[in-house]
């Protein structure tokens, strides 16, 4: 089985072949057109992704040296994401699907990062808890098979990849912030600054409250000393990360012990934060975990994770028509 996947849920157009299981090619264009806006404009968005699909899509069929006659199948991301964005990856794989005569597997974007960590190996054995993190989902979500997932516990409000670019934001540092505070934080005092843990039921998250508690610290100091960010700016980063980091780990450490789930994962962008993954394998290490965290060019979005989800899906012959549509806000 050869697929070729599309990813083009945000401000990523990427391509992936892959062959039985094996990724052959990757490939990833960002946008670095947004970066003078603080943040992703969806039109934009979808206009550099008409730009880029081709040329990606091309790319990556030679470098896994791969004609299109010899595909399979072709998977793309339906959703959750920006519509304008899911629409060109969408309809670019359904025109391309039906000039081959060949089936159509959409794809489920969350569930793919979940599904990253069966790219290489270590993988998780079944079941485990994966801790999915991202500018726009926070989910703990119980995974007993590769297409059998059960969301446990979500974010109420605001994501925690929102909570760092816009924390990030508030000091002034340009978009997108999240990898910015990592990098700071790495030189500072974690313990130097105390924010708010706010408490959820269940094994639910909310970090909205953080955010504002963050917005009046800043303006209190800066209040008493102008240049108090600039001084301080490595302990800020530090002690907001710290404290996101926390609020992430105190409900996944709750979800491990009353599941009695020991094989815990993280995926998402936000899992390339360094700050998260040495926490994890304390953790991991304290509570008898078997702890996967995913290669970094795994962690944000890529059609990799997107052709290893179809590969599961088409094993099971779980296709889809043409009359397929992208969802931005898709369901589980």
């Amino acid at each position: 089985m050869i697929i070729l996947a599309i990813e083009s849920s945000c401000d990523e157009t990427s391509a992936a072949v892959l062959q039985d299981g094996k990724i052959l090619s990757n490939v990833i264009a960002t946008q670095a057109i947004h970066q003078k806006y603080g943040g992703v404009v969806p039109e934009l968005a979808s206009r550099a992704h008409q730009q880029q699909i081709i040329p990606v899509v091309e790319k990556s069929l030679t470098d896994a040296q791969v004609t299109k006659s010899e595909l399979n199948a072709i998977a793309f991301t339906r959703g959750p994401g920006l519509l304008g964005a899911l629409l060109v990856g969408t309809s670019f794989a359904k025109a391309m699907a039906l000039g081959l005569g060949i089936p159509l597997i959409d794809i489920h974007h969350m569930q793919a990062h979940i599904l990253a960590h069966f790219i290489d190996d270590p993988q998780p054995k079944f079941p485990f808890l994966c801790l999915t993190v991202s500018g726009g989902h926070t989910q703990i979500v119980k995974v007993t098979d590769h297409l059998s997932m059960e969301i446990i516990g979500q974010t109420q409000d605001d994501a925690v990849g929102e909570a760092f670019d816009k924390t990030a934001k508030l000091l002034n540092l340009p978009y997108p912030g999240g990898p910015l505070i990592d990098k700071y934080a790495q030189t500072g005092d974690p313990l130097r600054f105390a924010f708010p843990l706010v408490e959820m039921p269940g094994y639910d998250y909310s970090f909205s409250g953080i955010k504002t508690a963050f917005m009046y610290f800043l303006k209190k100091e800066t209040t008493k000393d102008e240049a108090f960010i600039h001084k301080n700016m490595a302990d800020i980063c530090a002690s907001i990360q710290h404290t996101l980091v926390q609020i992430l780990l105190r409900k996944l450490k709750k979800a491990a012990k009353e599941t009695g789930i020991c094989e815990i994962a993280i995926a998402g962008g936000v899992s390339a934060n360094s700050g998260l993954r040495k926490s994890l394998q304390e953790e991991g290490k304290k509570l008898g975990w078997n702890v996967y965290i995913p290669k970094f060019e795994y962690c944000t979005d890529n059609a990799a994770m997107i052709a290893m989800a179809a590969y599961y899906k088409g094993l099971k012959g779980h296709f889809c028509g043409q009359d397929v549509s992208a969802l931005p806000r898709m369901s589980w």
